[in-house]
C-alpha cells in the first residue's frame, strides 16, 4: 500500500485540524443522540434516589439492614415516559412516602457507560448490563428482594395507581403466591372501567390454533374486562391509522386473559387463554406479545405505550429488524430521525400521528 504524505502549510494545518474537530464533534453527538429524543427535556431525578457505587450486593445488603429492598431503575435521557413517572408518579406524595419508606432507588442509564457489579459479582457497564438484562423499554425497573431475587420487573411505564400497586406487591405480595396481575385484578376497580373487551374488526374469531402458519407474524392482545389502561389503548392508540395499518399486516387475536378459552400454542400445545397468560408472565393488561412467523416470541408491548412507540413496535417486528437490530430503543431512534428528514413532526408522547411541517398527517405504508 502506497501512503502519499502531503505537505501542508500552516493554513492547511489548522483547516485539518479543524475539519478533524468538527469530525470528532459529529461522531460524539451521534453517540450522544442513541436512546435520547428529540424535543423533550432531559430527565432530572429526585434528590432523594439513592447514591449508590454500583455493587448491587451491597445496595441489597445496606437496603435489607433498613427494612427495604433495592429497586434498580433504567431510563434513559429526554425519555418522555421516564419523565412521566418522575413528574407523574413520584409527583404524588404518598407514592414518593411509600418508596422513601420501603425501597432504595438506584438509577441506571440505559446508554451510560459506569461500570457496575452485578449481582453474583460479575462485572459490567450501565450499557452491556441492559443489554444482558434485555431491557428494550424505559423506564424498567426491577425490584429486588433481600436475597438478590427479583420478585417484580416493570417493562415501561406504568400510571400512579397502578404503579402503587406495583410498589405495594414488590414490598408486601410477591413472596407471596400469586403474580402481580393477580394481585392487580384483586383490588377495587374504578366506575370509569369498561366491563367488557373491545372488539376490533383486525382480531381474528376462535378457534385459535396458534400452530398454523399463515407466514405472517402473530400479534397476541390479552387484556381484561374493567381495564382503564385497556380502555385508554383501544381509544386513543389502536384508533390511529398508522397503528392500524400496521396490525393488519399481522395475524391478531384477543385472548381474556383470565379465560378458559381452549389454544394451541405456537409450539403446539393446547392450553387456555389463563394458564398460557401466566406460563408467558403476563403481568399487565393489556400486554400484546409479538412473535414471528416461526411462532417464536421477539418482544411485547406491556405497559403504558402512545401511538408512535406502539406502531413502532409492530413495525419492528414486521420488518424483522430484530435479527439486525436486536435493541428496539436503538431501531425506533433511527426511524425518528428518519421521519424528521422527511419533514415530519415526530411528537413521540402524542396520540396523534407524526405530521409534516404543513400539517399533514404521515401516510401509512
Amino acid at each position: 500500500m502506497i501512503i502519499f504524505r502531503i505537505p501542508l502549510s500552516v493554513g492547511g494545518r489548522v483547516l485539518l485540524a479543524g475539519l478533524l474537530l468538527v469530525a470528532i464533534q459529529a461522531l460524539v453527538a451521534a453517540e450522544q443522540k442513541i436512546g435520547s429524543f428529540d424535543g423533550v427535556k432531559r430527565t432530572t431525578h429526585p434528590a432523594w434516589f439513592k447514591e449508590s457505587f454500583l455493587d448491587f450486593e451491597e445496595d441489597i445488603a445496606e437496603a435489607a439492614a433498613q427494612g427495604k429492598r433495592l429497586v434498580l431503575y433504567f431510563y434513559q435521557d429526554g425519555c418522555p415516559y421516564c419523565s412521566a413517572l418522575i413528574q407523574h408518579n413520584f409527583g404524588q406524595r404518598d407514592i414518593v412516602q411509600t418508596t422513601q419508606a420501603y425501597f432504595d432507588l438506584v438509577t441506571l442509564n440505559m446508554w451510560g457507560d459506569r461500570e457496575v457489579v452485578q449481582v453474583g459479582g460479575q462485572s459490567f457497564t450501565e450499557k452491556t448490563l441492559a443489554q444482558a438484562l434485555k431491557v428494550q423499554f424505559t423506564p424498567t425497573l426491577f425490584f429486588f428482594n433481600e436475597a438478590g431475587r427479583v420478585v417484580l420487573r416493570v417493562n415501561g411505564y406504568y400510571p400512579p395507581d397502578v404503579f402503587r400497586g406495583a410498589l405495594e406487591y414488590a414490598h408486601t405480595h410477591s413472596d407471596q403466591s400469586g403474580s402481580f396481575n393477580e394481585f392487580i385484578a384483586s383490588r377495587s376497580g374504578s366506575s370509569a372501567e369498561s366491563g367488557t373487551l373491545h372488539s376490533e374488526v383486525f382480531f381474528v374469531p376462535p378457534p385459535f390454533d396458534l400452530s398454523a402458519r399463515d407466514g405472517r407474524p402473530l400479534a397476541v392482545f390479552f387484556e381484561q374486562s374493567r381495564c382503564l389502561e385497556c380502555d385508554t389503548f383501544h381509544r386513543k392508540v389502536l384508533v390511529q391509522p398508522i397503528v392500524r395499518s400496521q396490525i393488519e399486516k399481522m395475524t391478531a387475536l384477543q385472548l381474556d386473559l383470565w379465560s378458559d378459552t381452549p389454544i394451541v400454542t405456537p409450539d403446539g400445545r393446547s392450553t387456555t387463554a389463563r394458564e398460557w397468560a401466566a406460563e408467558l408472565g403476563v403481568g399487565f393488561a393489556p400486554t400484546v406479545v409479538l412473535f414471528d412467523a416461526l411462532g417464536e416470541e421477539v418482544v411485547r408491548l406491556e405497559a403504558v405505550f402512545r401511538t408512535f412507540h406502539t406502531q413502532g413496535i409492530f413495525r419492528y417486528v414486521l420488518e424483522r429488524a430484530y435479527e439486525q437490530q436486536p435493541s428496539f430503543q436503538r431501531y425506533l431512534s433511527v426511524h425518528a430521525d428518519h421521519l424528521r428528514e422527511q419533514g415530519y413532526d415526530v411528537n413521540i408522547w402524542s396520540y396523534d400521528r407524526p405530521v409534516s411541517r404543513d400539517g399533514i398527517a404521515i401516510v401509512p405504508d
